[in-house]
């Protein structure tokens, strides 16, 4: 009986000890968790910044550039050149080249026009260019001019060598410049004129470029 009571007082106080040890094994477990590690909330993911603004083809020249260009060429008389450089930016987007030169003509009900000048472009290189061509209407009178060409999703140089004609309506005279356009092949080419003479009534036509001079306008 004595031996009974003593085995099951050691087992008794066995189950203590192990109990006490358990719990002293998982107060030690949850001190040594930090606490922020039980309740830490999702943290928002990093905000993506906006893309910077797209600078413009290297290969367009800006109003700016434009502008500069013509007061140079046109001198004392270019007062009305920006605000027909704005007109044509505004209608057809920043130009791939322009050229610049003079040329001639004369009418009386059929005309002729000639002119020669330099292609300017940013990545392919300058050339020189020669222009002819016919026009027909009710115009009448002679004129010299040097004139300011923008030229328009050109894909090579060599490909300004075409017959372009006018597009209808697109005719724009400002503070002594006129402003047309012609088109050939998705091609847009818009010249620009400011000169001495005069030139009455409106034609049509269009104009041929060569690599060298000719008297033959078709």
């Amino acid at each position: 009986m004595g031996r009974s009571l003593n085995l099951g007082l050691r087992i008794g106080v066995a189950v203590m000890f192990a109990a006490a040890l358990t719990a002293a094994v998982a107060a030690g477990v949850l001190a040594a968790t930090p606490a922020g590690a039980q309740t830490m909330p999702p943290q928002p993911a990093p905000a993506t910044p906006s893309p910077p603004p797209q600078p413009p083809p290297s290969n367009q020249f800006s109003p700016n550039e434009l502008v500069d260009a013509g007061h140079r060429f046109f001198g004392g008389v270019s007062r009305g050149l920006a605000s027909v450089v704005e007109k044509a930016v505004s209608q057809w987007g920043q130009p791939n080249g322009y050229i610049l030169g003079e040329e001639a003509g004369g009418a009386f009900v059929g005309g002729l026009r000639y002119g020669d000048g330099t292609l300017y472009t940013k990545n392919a290189g300058d050339l020189r260019v020669f222009w002819q061509g016919p026009s027909l209407g009710f115009d009448a009178g002679a004129d010299g001019a040097r004139t300011m060409m923008l030229v328009y999703k050109l894909p090579r140089t060599q490909a300004i060598f075409d017959r372009f004609g006018g597009i209808a309506g697109s005719a724009y005279f400002i503070g002594g410049f006129g402003m047309t356009a012609l088109t050939a092949n998705d091609i847009v080419l818009v010249p620009i004129r400011s000169g001495v003479g005069f030139r009455l009534g409106a034609n049509i036509g269009y104009l041929k470029f060569t690599d060298h001079p000719t008297w033959n306008p078709f």
